[in-house]
């Protein structure tokens, strides 16, 4: 089962802090090997970690892409064009290029659940693939 991983899981994993800390970092565990990441969601995440958790979390989060347990998916030109028919489709949610990203990766890989905080945005959003979304956690 492939997932697609948007920033707040990944950052809630990463801060103990967080109130959703236990229930991300377990996910990521259970899940290892089959979580995708958008490349756009790399940056917005290791820029978070790294402001909130300094370097070392931020090099723990980069050794999760380097190590496999996380696969990072780039976007072609036709990624980026169906970024920009969502952004314009979802401008009322202020949907952007990150969360636009995880939509297309999602349908690209005809996956149905989206590992996000974000459920605002991904419940209201209508992917190609399927009637709607599955959201974890």
């Amino acid at each position: 089962m492939a997932v697609v991983v948007d920033t707040g899981v990944l950052v809630s994993a990463a801060d103990r802090d967080e109130p959703r800390h236990k229930s991300c970092a377990e996910l990521l565990r259970s899940l290892a090997g089959g979580l995708f990441v958008p490349a756009p969601v790399v940056p917005e995440t290791a820029w978070l970690i790294e402001g909130r958790l300094g370097p070392p979390a931020e090099i723990a989060f980069l050794a999760l892409i380097t190590s496999g347990e996380l696969q990072v998916v780039d976007l072609a030109l036709a990624d980026y064009q169906r970024c920009v028919e969502l952004i314009g489709t979802y401008a009322d949610l202020g949907m952007g290029l990150v969360d636009a990203s995880v939509v297309t990766v999602a349908e690209n890989l005809r996956a149905v659940t989206i590992a996000t905080l974000n459920h605002r945005d991904f419940t209201v959003a209508r992917p190609a693939h399927t009637e709607a979304f599955e959201l974890v956690p």
